[in-house]
């Protein structure tokens, strides 16, 4: 990763992940899931892959790029379910802690701190995009989940030959059947799979999510890193928009 690169993913998963605390907190009760969850998919996507991991109350959940905890937060409260939240962005995981009160560590894909085989359930949701080591970091998932344990994930894939526009620093999608050839490489057989409707929420949801996101513009809307971060968003919009890139939903089973 470039110096630039390194400093979009600052801007977008850092100090956004601080702003996007600090907005959630001013708001008040029922915003900081829903923006927590922003680039994690839907709420239809999250049941999607809980239904499909077979998650039961009490179970350990390992979130690799959890980001700001929304979907470990969403998951332990619907399911009972035990999450603890990896994310290599410090300002990510201190607002975790302090929005959810979830147990959450500085920690890369590739680097996961957890013994071998300690869970049966693991998901990384729109995190395989924004790192090169695809490999290591699926490989890292193999090593602490349990044989026969289920990882689920969110990929956005590239599904035409050439990218219309470009994509945000730092990212490289995978085409569906390199995604493929990645799990079957790092010892996952795939269970199901399905495209993601990204907008499938409950009411409320998104007004919810898009209050904090103004909240955000009318605090730093000046500050050079928002508008990096903004720019960063916007070209991954338009390449859904287009439908250059799939939001692919994948879960599968690590082999013995």
């Amino acid at each position: 990763m470039s110096e630039l690169d390194s400093e979009a993913m600052e801007d977008e998963f850092g100090v956004a992940a601080a702003w996007t605390e600090e907005a959630a907190r001013a708001l008040g009760p029922g915003h900081a899931v829903p923006a927590g969850c922003r680039g994690s998919g839907s709420v239809g996507s999250l049941r999607w892959l809980a239904d499909r991991l077979e998650l039961a109350p009490g179970d350990l959940l390992v979130d690799s790029g959890a980001g700001v905890g929304g979907p470990a937060r969403w998951v332990a409260g619907e399911r009972e379910v035990a999450p603890v939240c990896l994310e290599p962005m410090v300002g990510a995981v201190h607002a975790s802690r302090r929005l959810f009160g979830l147990p959450s560590a500085v920690a890369l894909a590739q680097a996961l701190p957890l013994r071998d085989r300690v869970t049966g359930a693991a998901w990384s949701l729109g995190v395989l995009c924004t790192t090169a080591d695809k490999a290591g970091a699926l490989a890292e998932l193999h090593r602490v989940l349990r044989p026969g344990g289920r990882l689920g994930l969110l990929v956005f894939a590239q599904v035409v030959d050439e990218l219309p526009a470009p994509p945000p620093d730092g990212n490289t999608f995978p085409t569906p059947a390199e995604l493929t050839a990645l799990l079957d490489g790092a010892g996952f057989d795939v269970v199901d799979r399905a495209t993601a409707d990204l907008h499938d929420n409950p009411p409320g949801w998104q007004d919810a999510a898009d209050a904090v996101d103004a909240e955000v513009a009318r605090r730093h809307g000046e500050d050079p890193r928002y508008r990096h971060s903004l720019q960063q968003a916007q070209r991954m919009g338009a390449l859904l928009s287009a439908g250059a890139l799939s939001p692919e939903l994948v879960v599968a089973a690590r082999r013995a």
